[in-house]
């Protein structure tokens, strides 16, 4: 495997998805972007707008997933729908997710980006969450349901083909550094 063969699913929007969008051209590395119409999107390579119905196939319940995630998404309205809609195909398309952003006290990520991650526990996926706060990574490990905090050679790598890149609009320097990390390490294991 060489990086043109990976091929990174995200949704183009502000913060950490651009920033794994931008590191990903940098790389040589494919970029898919789900979006739909009059969504703004911070990139425009790869950009995939899912027709209506397209996002009806990753459609969810607002009030499952507010159980889901101990929150009240119920009245969010539709836009905050279709983006649940877009993840569905984010996560779908992908052998593993990196997601940067929060980890709360439930297990769940803070967020629309909670959803993807949950919807990755569901999927059985490879699950990684950089949490801003608490300034590190995590694995999420189903038997024990827990996150588990990795350092130095536990360090996640892309090891798959089609992984996935989401997370917070709100990216901070140390959520960037850990996505430019996360490809650095990855790609040095690469053949060239």
């Amino acid at each position: 495997m060489k990086a043109s063969d990976l091929v990174l699913f995200s949704g183009a929007t502000k913060g950490a998805e651009a920033e794994f969008g931008r590191l990903a051209e940098e790389h040589g590395i494919q970029e898919v972007n789900f979006t739909f119409e009059g969504h703004p999107n911070a990139r425009r390579r790869g950009i995939h707008e899912l027709p209506p119905a397209d996002l009806l196939k990753g459609d969810v319940s607002l009030t499952y997933v507010s159980r889901l995630m101990s929150r009240n998404y119920i009245h969010k309205g539709e836009i905050f729908r279709k983006v649940l809609q877009t993840l569905f195909h984010i996560i779908n398309n992908s052998q593993e997710v990196f997601v940067i952003g929060e980890i709360m006290d439930d297990m769940t990520v803070r967020g629309g980006t909670g959803w993807g991650t949950e919807f990755a526990k569901l999927c059985n996926k490879r699950l990684f969450v950089f949490d801003q706060k608490r300034k590190g990574w995590h694995r999420w490990d189903g038997a024990s349901s827990n996150w588990e905090r990795m350092e130095g050679a536990a360090l996640p790598t892309i090891s798959a083909h089609h992984f996935a890149g989401i997370g917070t609009r709100h990216l901070k320097p140390n959520g960037k550094a850990a996505i430019e990390d996360l490809y650095a390490r990855s790609l040095a294991e690469l053949p060239n």
